[in-house]
């Protein structure tokens, strides 16, 4: 069963990111990006379940959109105008129809860093 996950931490503050907004979307060359979903992460910086899961996990291009700097306002972080990171976009791609794609992001007000995880 394939399944895409993801998880946030704060490098800032050395914590998991809670709270912060997540949308999902699917994009092909032949159509505009198509929102699947939004999210809010919980209290060990992960959503509560799969973005994607079983029927409407496919092989395709995605894209993660990070609400880093609705985010790091919310903790009272001083941030310039306009903010240097405001939404991180992340642009990947599934190739494995059954597998466990995980992309979490490690972020501050002012760099972000990315992997695929397990």
């Amino acid at each position: 069963m394939g399944r895409l996950t993801t998880h946030v931490l704060d490098t800032a503050h050395g914590r998991a990111a809670a709270g912060m907004g997540i949308s999902l979307y699917s994009c092909s060359p032949e159509s505009p990006r198509l929102l699947l979903g939004a999210f809010t992460t919980n209290a060990d910086g992960r959503c509560d379940g799969p973005l994607l899961v079983d029927a409407t996990f496919a092989v395709g291009t995605y894209e993660l959109d990070f609400a880093v700097g609705d985010y790091f306002a919310g903790l009272g972080v001083t941030l310039p105008s306009p903010r240097f990171l405001d939404v991180i976009t992340l642009r990947f791609g599934i190739a494995d129809g059954a597998g466990h794609y995980h992309v979490p992001l490690l972020c501050s007000p002012w760099s972000y860093s990315t992997y695929r995880g397990s």
